[in-house]
């Protein structure tokens, strides 16, 4: 009986372990490319739905902006309860305050209406110290319509947020609004609010979003005021 025939030489074995260890190594490589490609997208897909997230949400909310009019009977009580429309440009991000029709009762038994004090701007992450886009809701509309509340991060790592306002006066953008100043655009609140975002990418690349957000109303609710 031929050498050949009893098995494989020590020389074969150690070519075809050699071959089996590169395929496997290919293999490998192949399917951690595909895994790490597809993380990738993930998370670029995921900084895509936040922004998109965060830009629905601001608009839909400003749809349902108001000012108000009316005051109650009693003096003391006038600076209880305060609407306005507060827009401040900072950097490297604005900020929003405003009064708005667009608050969900998710009790039944909830002492509150559809009306709330929302604002919108920027804060620091304490953990990582990357720029976050934070939202505030209060339900209930106090003196001052910048605080209190509960505070809820809506896009992580956002390079900038910036807000421009169309004055229905004058058709002209505005990098400024308060309803609250009699120097600014007292009682009244804009016809547009152009929103900018750009998020931070998964590999430092900025991720821009804009859209422009008509509001429902200009002037302040004034049904039953006498003139």
């Amino acid at each position: 009986m031929s050498a050949r025939a009893r098995g494989f030489t020590l020389l074969e074995a150690l070519v075809s372990m050699a071959i089996l260890a590169l395929v496997a190594t290919l293999v490998y490589g192949g399917f951690h490319a595909m895994t790490r490609a597809r993380s990738n997208i993930e998370r670029v897909g995921d900084r895509y739905q936040q922004g998109r997230a965060a830009l629905s949400r601001l608009a839909r909310e400003l749809g349902s902006a108001f000012l108000s009019a009316h005051q109650p009977f009693a003096s003391q009580l006038i600076r209880a309860r305060q609407t306005a429309f507060v827009g401040l440009r900072e950097s490297p991000a604005d900020r929003l305050d405003f009064t708005s029709f667009s608050h969900r009762r998710l009790r039944r038994d909830a002492h509150e209406s559809d009306q709330n004090e929302l604002s919108y701007f920027a804060a620091r992450d304490p953990d990582g110290g990357t720029l976050d886009l934070v939202r505030r809701e209060a339900p209930y509309i106090d003196e001052d319509p910048s605080r209190g509340g509960v505070v809820q991060v809506l896009a992580e790592d956002i390079e900038s947020f910036q807000l421009s306002y169309l004055d229905p006066l004058t058709g002209e953008w505005t990098e400024r609004w308060d309803s609250t100043q009699a120097a600014e655009q007292f009682g009244r609140l804009p016809a547009q609010v152009w929103i900018v975002l750009v998020l931070r990418g998964a590999r430092g690349e900025p991720i821009r979003f804009e859209t422009k957000a008509p509001l429902g109303m200009h002037l302040p609710l004034s049904f039953a005021v006498g003139g």
